[in-house]
């Protein structure tokens, strides 16, 4: 009897020990610790890849990063009357817009307020060796004339056998200018289509309007890009191409004259800077001593400083997928006017 109650007591004074749910609270399980990370905010849908992503170009924190709506098709024009000056008094109703040869709808017209994202393309391969100095000095006029440290930012690019970011995005024109002083001199091969492909998809992240300035005499001797691919990079990140091109400078060093006895290569390296100008918008300008590179500058900073921003939306299960759909646009209220625009816009897969 003694042992049968000195268990009872033993049960009910563990009972007391316990809490009254008869349960023991498990530990809490830990929240997991992740790393913070950087969110990608795409300005196009891109195709799905098995490939690796590549290692992104570092941006500075210089960079102003907005969303962008990925269905917008963004079209910088800049109007021109008979005499070469810009017009600045239209309206959105003076625009017709066609897409594939039909009429189109334009959601909205901004002006040139729009904050400018540029990369510079410096050609630093052998070829341009004659028109080093001058291609220096051309980078560094062009930067203090155009971009505006409260609103732009700019990087720049050397291009050789290979293409070198030599100053990500930054509003420091002092830096944009030590970078260029300090390049080493010429030399290697000219891989120009890839470094304007390696330009486009760096500046396809951000905001604003998109601008790539070539310095170089248009050759190419090594990329294994075509034309029509670059074309279409450039289309996808809705950039503009200006080319200051040096080959006519090259010319009037040798022989005193503009034009020179251009070889094939030469015609073609022409031709190909004239087309993806004009297919983006921009335009070719080819000085020949300091004077008219000042004057190609003075353009190129007006035209941008004086710009419609057009904004196209396709329509929903209109568009052809993997294809590039050409704009037209005219002023439909006067005529005799130059109007530059790009000429088309491309559609990724999905």
């Amino acid at each position: 009897m003694k042992v049968l109650l000195t268990i009872i007591s033993t049960v009910l004074f563990a009972a007391q020990a316990f809490p009254q749910s008869g349960r023991i609270k498990p530990a809490e399980t830990p929240k997991p610790n992740f790393p913070r990370s950087t969110v990608y905010i795409p300005t196009q849908d891109k195709a799905k890849s098995s490939k690796p992503t590549p290692t992104p170009i570092p941006k500075t924190d210089d960079e102003d990063v907005i969303k962008v709506d990925s269905t917008l098709v963004p079209i910088p024009v800049s109007v021109l009357d008979a005499r070469g000056r810009a017009m600045t008094n239209l309206k959105l109703a003076d625009f017709e817009l066609k897409v594939d040869g039909k009429m189109a709808e334009i959601s909205d017209l901004a002006r040139s307020e729009t904050p400018i994202r540029l990369a510079m393309l410096f050609d630093n391969s052998g070829s341009v060796l004659i028109a080093r100095e001058f291609e220096k000095d051309a980078a560094i006029k062009f930067f203090r004339r155009v971009i505006r440290p409260e609103h732009d930012l700019a990087a720049l690019f050397s291009v050789a056998t290979i293409t070198e970011l030599e100053q990500p995005f930054t509003k420091d024109i002092s830096s944009l200018t030590r970078a260029i002083e300090s390049f080493p001199p010429p030399i290697g091969a000219t891989a120009l289509l890839e470094g304007i492909m390696l330009a486009s998809d760096y500046l396809s992240g951000v905001a604003g309007r998109r601008v790539i300035v070539i310095v170089s005499d248009g050759d190419d001797t090594k990329s294994d890009t075509t034309l029509e691919e670059t074309l279409r990079a450039l289309q996808v990140a809705n950039c503009q191409v200006y080319v200051v091109k040096t080959t006519d400078f090259e010319n009037y060093k040798r022989t005193g004259m503009r034009r020179g006895n251009a070889n094939i290569r030469q015609l073609a390296a022409e031709r190909r800077m004239l087309e993806i100008s004009a297919q983006t918008g921009g335009t070719v300008y080819s000085p020949v001593d300091e004077k008219e590179l000042d004057e190609a500058f003075r353009q190129i900073s007006a035209e941008l400083s004086q710009q419609y921003i057009l904004s196209y939306y396709p329509e929903n299960g209109t568009e052809k997928r993997g294809e590039i759909r050409e704009i037209s646009l005219i002023v439909k209220t006067q005529r005799d006017l130059t109007i530059r625009t790009r000429k088309g816009y491309y559609v990724p897969k999905k």
